[in-house]
């Protein structure tokens, strides 16, 4: 498996080239954005980790055009920003997963397994799931409220597609991450949080009608209001 590590930190670039390298991973490093774009649009790398703070052109910019040049490959940004905000902007850049420096390499290894396991095991069906006007395309990988099309990253579709085939049962957070992530630890993150804000904005914000729910203290569901 190979891995592209866009980070300018020489000490964390050889932590994590030797701990990747010990795992078996082909590691290839570029210390700046500039120098990233060139070697991700190569487009044969099958997981990317991705500095926000970086020389030339910034994470979150570097994430954009990855995206935009219809680079599917799993993005996982690692960082020192850690407040929801940071974790909005780079969710909504197109990043799979977020992992806030300082980390333990040990769940670097469990978000990157997630992350390629995710990737390489999407089964494509015809089916299409429906609550009140949202439909969602298992098999175009796409989603539309009414007559508008909503544009979902990787990770919001998956988040979306367990939540609707749950239609009207609350699931825990722990639930959550341990179907959409398999994070099957407590990390302490709230990227489920995160995300669920993310769906709310593009599913329910322009509508009257809202189809996410919380549970106070126990979860989330959608189902019609």
């Amino acid at each position: 498996m190979k891995i592209l590590l866009i980070e300018d930190e020489p000490q964390v670039v050889e932590f994590l080239r030797k701990g990747l390298t010990e795992k078996g991973y082909e590691t290839e490093v570029a210390f700046d954005g500039q120098m990233g774009e060139k070697l991700a649009s190569k487009g044969d790398f099958d997981l990317i980790i991705l500095d926000v703070i970086l020389p030339n052109i910034n994470g979150y910019e570097l994430c954009k055009l990855i995206r935009q040049k219809g680079l599917l490959v799993p993005v996982l940004m690692l960082t020192a920003l850690d407040n929801t905000d940071d974790k909005v902007t780079g969710f909504d850049s197109g990043a799979d997963d977020y992992l806030v420096k300082p980390f333990e390499f040990e769940e670097l290894l469990a978000r990157i397994n997630a992350l390629t396991r995710r990737a390489s095991g999407l089964i494509q069906t015809s089916r299409v799931i429906k609550i009140a006007d949202l439909n969602l395309n298992l098999n175009k990988k796409s989603a539309t409220r009414g007559d508008k099309h909503i544009d979902l990253t990787g990770k919001e579709f998956e988040l979306l597609e367990f939540l609707m085939k749950n239609k009207g049962r609350v699931l825990s957070r722990v639930e959550i991450a341990e179907k959409v992530w398999d994070i099957t630890f407590d990390t302490g993150t709230n990227v489920v949080d995160v995300y669920i804000s993310i769906l709310r904005k593009k599913i329910d914000r322009d509508f009257e009608e809202k189809l996410i729910h919380t549970k106070v203290g126990l979860g989330y569901y959608i189902d019609e209001a």
